[in-house]
């Protein structure tokens, strides 16, 4: 993505309240919030205007995050409709400030958006079908343009749901490929800015050590990233059937182990320097 300047304001002064974004040289603006201050965020001007927006939260059944991606020709009135909704506990939306967007565009950005979610693989969709707009060729450009925006944007805000899983590596400690091992079992994986990714293929032990009786949660977890469909059972071990990011290298370390380890010793690189040494260069 291009280099970009970004203006968050924070009317309240809390970065966790009611709080917009824009993008230096860009038509759109982003509004967000917590559900508990919906009212607040209903009563704006720019809720009344043509947009997309997203609902994020925790899925009951999975305990993971889950979105509702949506549009409405008035954001205001949409979201009212969703109050009945018990999953979401934060809103974003997007809409212009020159009010050039209209009912194809908004369409055409709930689909992409859709099928962004849907490829970072980050939250369980509430709704996966949208209602699909064709638009000119020059209007579609300008909506993937609109859109990268919002890609930049949502981060910043708080939301991570279209940033993929297995992004290309930014920077040099990123790119490094690194390996955690045990009783023969290999797994491989990279940094990421959130904490690191266990790439598809990798091996996993399938017993759990004695350690994780003291630590429920690497039991809870392992039986999660099952139920997921993330890790499946193979000859003697488990296998990670797609790539998939922990929040740091010890929690990754644990679930490969089958019990508690350090992930600044456990994850090493080619040549066999653990990562401990590595960050200490």
């Amino acid at each position: 993505m291009p280099s970009a300047t970004i203006k968050i304001y924070l009317p309240h002064g809390d970065p966790k309240r009611l709080r917009t974004g824009e993008i230096s040289n860009w038509s759109g603006k982003a509004v967000a919030g917590p559900r508990t201050e919906l009212d607040q965020l209903l009563k704006r001007e720019e809720a009344g205007n043509v947009g997309v927006y997203l609902l994020t939260g925790v899925d009951p059944l999975s305990g993971g995050p889950a979105v509702y991606i949506g549009e409405a020709e008035s954001i205001q009135s949409r979201l009212k409709q969703h109050v009945d909704k018990d999953f979401w506990n934060h809103l974003v939306y997007f809409t212009s400030k020159d009010e050039n967007l209209t009912k194809s565009h908004i369409r055409y950005l709930e689909g992409r958006l859709i099928e962004l979610a849907k490829l970072a693989g980050r939250a369980s969709l509430t709704n996966s079908q949208a209602t699909t707009s064709k638009l000119p060729e020059s209007d579609r450009a300008d909506m993937e343009i609109f859109l990268e925006k919002i890609e930049q944007l949502l981060p910043a805000l708080g939301v991570e749901v279209l940033v993929p899983i297995a992004a290309p590596p930014e920077s040099q400690e990123e790119a490094r490929l690194l390996f955690c091992e045990i009783s023969g079992l290999k797994a491989s994986g990279h940094l990421t800015p959130n904490g690191i990714v266990v790439l598809a293929q990798s091996q996993a032990a399938q017993a759990l050590r004695p350690s994780a009786k003291d630590y429920p949660w690497v039991i809870n977890a392992r039986e999660q990233l099952l139920k997921d469909g993330v890790l499946a059972p193979a000859a003697g071990h488990l296998v990670f059937t797609k790539n998939h990011e922990f929040s740091s290298p010890s929690a990754a370390a644990a679930v490969i182990h089958g019990g508690t380890a350090n992930g600044r010793t456990a994850w090493k690189d080619a040549s066999g320097q653990t990562l401990k040494q590595l960050e200490s260069v």
